[in-house]
């Protein structure tokens, strides 16, 4: 069935809803799951709009500006495109997952799942002047990855529907990153991404790629919830950003193919939990959260593995869904403060509350922003799931900082 000419209805109930959510913020009325979702949906959307918009019509290129730091690594130009498209769709494809059905939001799904469809056409053909660089420099490598994840985690929407010429390309620009050798790191887990997604939708993997960055983390596991970036501990947010969540999506992939390197997932889910958690007690009162370590100026892409936690179903029992629901709102909508997070065409700006170049590193650069999109992954749980239809509750930090409630916390091995 097709929904494609009520997606303008839809997006008008998700604007007078979004509106809705506003003023109840503004007069501290308490906000319903159902407001709380259409916020998220809201942000998410107002995110992907230039990307997925102009990655459709092939003008990628051509419009996305390449804000970088004035001590910015050569070759920005030719990497920051797929990093904006791969990072995007790793964070959206929960939510587009759950398909279009007759309800405003689901409309609104259909929308973003056919421009989603055009883009991966658009990325992988040969012939596209959008087509994307998967060889050339290093950072490639991790962009094919999260490529590589925003299909493993919609394989119904964005994999399937397909065309056999899109999905040959598609196999043919995963496998060209092969090339490119990772650092003795976490990117040791881009490596495995991809062979991961090349084994679930080509059949076929290099598993010596597959299988030595998973005994290299086991390896460097520290406790209590916490991998080293490589031998080395890093007090940064890179359990989140990259860690955490391609160990569990690289291994449930290797559960499902039921190969022995499976048998790791739960041990790597119990590890996730403890870290989310952890994550979840990060979370001021007002939204705010420690900027500490490396990459800030990826927002609230930090909170990645709770988001994951917390879709799976699978948040640790003193940790109620509702509450990491207010946390992860409270979070967006602190960033969403600062007026200049955005450009007057709507691109991310560089930068950690609002425009703040100074906090980028060399690596970074527009493209490398979205993976902010990564907090969103709860979108992909139904409506009636508990994350959304609980009632509100207070996180962590909120209940304890207004006289609450304040459980014990412990380290876990």
């Amino acid at each position: 069935m097709k929904f494609t000419n009520k997606i303008g209805v839809g997006i008008l109930t998700f604007m007078l809803l979004a509106s809705q959510v506003a003023s109840a913020q503004g007069s501290h009325e308490e906000v319903t799951g159902k407001e709380s979702r259409a916020y998220y949906v809201e942000v998410l959307t107002k995110i992907a709009d230039p990307v997925l918009v102009a990655l459709s019509e092939n003008k990628l290129k051509a419009t996305m500006p390449v804000e970088k730091t004035t001590d910015a690594y050569g070759g920005r130009e030719e990497v920051t495109y797929l990093e904006a498209f791969g990072r995007l769709l790793s964070g959206m494809a929960p939510w587009l997952e759950l398909g279009p059905d007759e309800t405003a939001e689901g409309q609104l799904r259909e929308k973003y799942i056919l421009l989603a469809r055009k883009a991966i056409h658009n990325a992988t053909d040969p012939e596209s002047p959008d087509f994307m660089n998967f060889t050339q420099h290093g950072q490639p490598l991790v962009d094919a990855a999260f490529f590589a994840q925003g299909l493993l985690r919609a394989p119904e929407q964005l994999w399937e529907p397909l065309s056999a010429e899109t999905k040959a390309n598609v196999i043919a620009a995963l496998k060209s990153s092969r090339v490119i050798s990772p650092y003795y790191s976490n990117w040791l887990l881009f490596t495995g991404m991809v062979e991961a997604a090349l084994l679930k939708f080509d059949g076929e993997a290099d598993m010596v790629r597959l299988a030595y960055p998973l005994n290299k983390h086991k390896e460097w596991y520290l406790g209590d919830g916490m991998y080293g970036d490589g031998p080395e501990f890093h007090f940064d947010y890179y359990n989140s950003f990259v860690i955490q969540p391609m160990l569990l999506d690289i291994t449930k992939v290797l559960k499902e193919k039921e190969t022995f390197m499976g048998r790791d997932f739960d041990l790597f889910l119990k590890r996730a939990q403890r870290y989310a958690a952890i994550q979840e007690r990060l979370i001021g009162p007002e939204g705010t959260y420690p900027i500490i370590g490396r990459s800030m100026a990826y927002r609230f892409g930090a909170f990645q593995a709770l988001s994951q936690i917390a879709l799976w179903q699978a948040l640790p029992e003193k940790v109620n869904p509702s509450q990491v629901r207010g946390a992860l709102e409270a979070v967006i909508r602190k960033h969403l403060e600062a007026d200049d997070m955005f450009d007057e065409n709507g691109w991310l700006t560089l930068g950690f509350y609002g425009r703040q170049p100074e906090v980028a590193e060399p690596y970074i650069s527009t493209g490398s922003l979205y993976l902010c999109a990564e907090v969103f992954l709860v979108l992909g749980l139904p409506e009636e799931a508990p994350f959304w239809s609980d009632a509100a509750a207070p996180w962590t930090q909120k209940r304890i900082w207004s006289g609450g409630d304040a459980t014990r916390d412990k380290a876990e091995k």
